[in-house]
């Protein structure tokens, strides 16, 4: 009947086990919405419990909903066990030649720590699962001689680069519940990030995300190269940035602070706290930058070729065959941002001793940059013509200057 999910026509019992996992997954998450505003509740393991419910229910729905075989839905779930015993044994051994009693120091650190991991873990599951459940080339519409419908496009014309970006794909979103699930439990997360232990799921989940981008948004191995060689070129820009920055900190050549993206109120902070807030800060713009061009990578717009034919391929984006050079432009520029986006979450989340404050500058540059890759992205792939790009390109500038303008004022009345 029109209307109803093809995978409920052509395997109900794979439909059945996706839409009642996330159904519980769905349920459990306003129950622990609810609980979350009784004071009672948070005392207790219930909140916990739900949670858990919750994580779970998302794992057995990806599992039925991202694939279409027994053995393939088998694997995926077991990646989630293999993390959890791999965090398990790592936390064992760390324990065994380590004090069990932490200074305030160390716990206040675990817990700014656990924080920037939590961000990451949710970014992480968000854009995967949907990713894994609306894979990139979208699905088969009808049966033909060879091909099944709601089987995924790429499976079929590229299985291999299929098979690497749902299993990247899959990776990155188990490592992402596992770490959640170990993040909720004190007892479980605060020797499991002194350990390292988490942070050694969180790169594997990173690189996770960077492999399923470069197989899932493009279906060509020499583009695939270019989005790893971008990896390399955002590397080597802020490892300018940072000579830049420490030579003038050697020099003790003042820092033009115009055009940098300060936190607000972190005068009177500490510097300790404010380079947390500052970290938090730029975690958040790292996440959100990350989330939207890692959808829109795998899902470009103008859509995908649902059929071979007249020189086209199905699963190959419309705007590649239609308007190449705007559609490279808005790769890059994507890519650009997803990688650089990447780069910067790993580095922060990274511990360094002595830390000092012009690194964050460079973060914070470096993020920048980020955002105007992002732009012209967005001027490239939201419309057709090179006229409304240069509309939208426009009003960015009118914003600037709008606000430079009431900075301009403000400064000018706190001088007056």
């Amino acid at each position: 009947m029109a209307g109803d999910p093809i995978l409920l026509t052509v395997n109900a019992k794979r439909y059945k086990a996706f839409f009642y996992c996330n159904s519980v997954a769905f349920v459990a998450s306003l129950v622990a919405i609810i609980l979350v505003q009784s004071k009672v509740m948070l005392q207790t393991h219930v909140l916990e419990a739900a949670m858990i419910l919750d994580l779970f229910g998302l794992i057995g729905a990806y599992a039925a909903g991202s694939s279409r075989d027994l053995t393939t839905s088998i694997y995926a779930m077991a990646l989630a066990g293999a993390v959890l015993v791999y965090v398990v044994i790592h936390v064992v051994f760390f324990t065994l030649n380590h004090a069990t009693n932490p200074t305030k120091e160390e716990i206040k650190s675990v817990e700014k720590r656990r924080k920037r991991l939590l961000l990451f873990a949710v970014l992480a599951a968000t854009i995967t699962y949907q990713a894994g459940l609306t894979p990139p080339g979208g699905f088969r519409l009808q049966d033909d001689s060879r091909h099944h419908a709601g089987d995924p496009v790429l499976l079929y014309n590229f299985p291999r680069r299929y098979t690497a970006f749902f299993y990247c794909n899959t990776v990155s979103f188990m490592l992402s519940i596992a770490l959640i699930i170990l993040l909720v439990n004190p007892h479980l997360y605060r020797p499991a990030i002194r350990s390292y232990a988490l942070a050694v799921c969180t790169g594997a989940g990173m690189f996770g995300l960077m492999g399923a981008y470069a197989a899932g948004s493009t279906q060509h191995l020499k583009t695939s190269i270019y989005i790893f060689v971008l990896v390399v070129v955002v590397l080597v820009v802020i490892a300018l940035l940072l000579l830049v920055f420490l030579l003038k900190e050697r020099n003790n050549i003042p820092e033009d602070t115009a055009g940098e993206l300060e936190p607000i109120e972190v005068s009177s902070c500490t510097p300790g706290k404010e380079k947390h807030v500052m970290r938090k800060y730029l975690m958040l713009l790292g996440i959100l930058v990350a989330s939207v061009t890692y959808q829109a990578g795998l899902d470009p717009p103008g859509g995908a070729w649902q059929h071979s034919g007249n020189g086209y391929d199905a699963g190959n984006p419309i705007m590649h065959d239609n308007q190449r050079h705007r559609y490279l432009a808005f790769f890059y520029s994507n890519s650009t941002s997803f990688v650089a986006s990447i780069v910067v979450i790993i580095i922060l989340l990274l511990e360094w001793k002595d830390e000092k404050k012009w690194s964050l500058k460079v973060m914070n540059t470096t993020i920048v940059l980020d955002l105007l890759a992002l732009l012209v992205a967005y001027a490239a792939g939201s419309s057709r013509g090179w006229k409304t790009s240069m509309y939208v390109v426009a009003l960015v500038t009118a914003v600037l200057v709008y606000v430079a303008i009431h900075i301009v004022l403000a400064i000018s009345c706190c001088h007056s």
